[in-house]
């Protein structure tokens, strides 16, 4: 049976399968009666979206589906993904469903679903829906164009966003003073550009928000984490404290220091790990992040005593060992960063409080915290494959690996591995040095063509 549900929940183009109105019926339902079932009562579901507009029909075609099945549910609106997961957590309810595709186009819709605890959806229960999907037959149903912007939503609704609104505000903003501080908020058009600009004004901070006027189809359009150009040149134009860039559903965020220079997840990781360890909160000392974090970061860190540990690409892997090794801080490159004792959802604007608190504390800028870390050069080769035999196999490939570990040291790192989507062999390398780091690179791509290339 195929597989519908990835590392980040169930993707595709809106309106195609599984994105379509009568599969998100089936899901609805599914999840619902498997809930019901586990739970011997009726169930609860709370569910929001991101400003695609796509989300309307999809939001009623899952609910049909949860009420066919017993359910109630309750509609938290446009809202991000993590606070789908805050809410599912403390109203309290059965699960949290949120539809969004995160960073992509418009075109492209998805649903993640939380458990109560704020952590995604069991892997075992995905299964039970994926069969479901394949095996029940599926009403004919229209894809119903709705687009909803949020702005005429119940009283409900409107009090699940005050929640987490609050709790943003209240809890992991409490005490927090942003008088003074000038700060370029790039919404992304998605679902922050409502509660961040309105979220960081609560506690004191002149905002100038941008791509903030969404209209269903100009959510990440040449805007937000992906695009940080214009983000860049607003932050010089107004000589910002600080630039933050969101994706789609808000799950996480990018930052521009005041000279208009970028910081990424690493360089995010490497600040607030080095201010918790002052306050005695980096539990451990340890910090989790994944295989696509630079080595200049595991360097970083080593300097100051700090372990990272790493794991596969995906928020989820980053959860489950934050989890395992009860360590307080992980994150990716891309900006998704975990604070496990306030949540297990990564959360961008939780990630922009818990820096502009270290920044104020500290009464130092960006560019000074980052101070101390520096990415390493990287090189990335891609050698088209006619199999995807375990390199472990071939001996001739060992070799070289062997050899350019020998010569990288401490100071570097090769990470070797097959494209899940392609017949491709990714060789990465980073090191201090672009024309050594290219050299190995391209010797290691020459050996894999004479044994494993197409």
């Amino acid at each position: 049976m195929k597989k519908l549900f990835g590392t980040d929940g169930m993707r595709g183009e809106a309106g195609s399968f599984p994105l379509d109105a009568a599969t998100m019926e089936i899901v609805g339902a599914s999840l619902a009666h498997h809930l019901r079932e586990k739970l011997g009562r009726t169930p609860l579901i709370v569910i929001g979206r991101d400003t695609r507009e796509s989300g309307g029909w999809i939001e009623q075609a899952l609910v049909a589906g949860m009420a066919r099945a017993g359910a109630d549910s309750k509609s938290a609106g446009v809202i991000t993904t993590p606070g789908v997961a805050f809410l599912a957590r403390t109203l309290p309810a059965d699960a949290g469903v949120v539809i969004s595709a995160s960073h992509n186009a418009y075109r492209d819709n998805g649903i993640k679903i939380f458990a109560p605890s704020g952590r995604k959806l069991d892997e075992e229960t995905e299964r039970l829906i994926e069969s479901d999907v394949f095996t029940q037959p599926a009403a004919s149903r229209n894809n119903d164009k709705l687009f909803t912007t949020g702005e005429h939503e119940d009283d409900e609704t409107a009090d699940l966003q005050s929640r987490y609104a609050n709790f943003l505000a209240e809890g992991i903003g409490r005490e927090l003073s942003l008088r003074g501080i000038s700060l370029v908020l790039d919404c992304a058009n998605g679902a922050a550009s409502k509660l961040a600009p309105e979220l960081f004004q609560r506690l004191g901070a002149t905002v100038t928000a941008i791509n903030r006027t969404p209209d269903g189809q100009n959510i990440n359009l040449d805007c937000g984490s992906l695009h940080m150009e214009e983000l860049q040149s607003e932050v010089i134009k107004r000589r910002a404290k600080l630039g933050v860039a969101f994706d789609g559903d808000a799950d996480r965020a990018l930052f521009v220091d005041a000279n208009g220079s970028l910081v990424n997840g690493d360089g995010i990781l490497w600040v607030l790990a080095t201010y918790l360890r002052a306050q005695h909160e980096l539990t451990n000392d340890t910090v989790v992040a994944t295989v696509m974090s630079n080595v200049g970061l595991e360097v970083a860190l080593q300097s100051q005593g700090i372990q990272l540990v790493r794991t596969d690409v995906g928020d989820k892997y980053v959860l489950e060992e934050l989890l395992r090794l009860g360590a307080s801080l992980g994150g990716e490159q891309s900006g998704h960063i975990i604070f496990p004792k306030v949540s297990l959802a990564g959360d961008g604007l939780i990630t922009t409080l818990k820096l502009l608190r270290t920044m104020t504390e500290a009464g130092k800028d960006l560019h000074e915290l980052t101070e101390g870390f520096q990415s390493f050069p990287q090189v990335l080769v891609n050698v088209k494959v006619k199999v995807k035999r375990p390199f472990a196999e071939v001996a001739a490939i060992q070799k070289v690996v062997q050899d350019v570990e020998s010569a990288l040291g401490l100071q570097g790192r090769l990470l070797l591995r097959y494209s899940g989507t392609e017949p491709l062999a990714r060789v990465m390398i980073e090191g201090k040095k672009q024309a050594e780091i290219e050299k190995y690179a391209a010797t290691l791509a020459n050996v894999i063509r004479q044994t494993l290339g197409a």
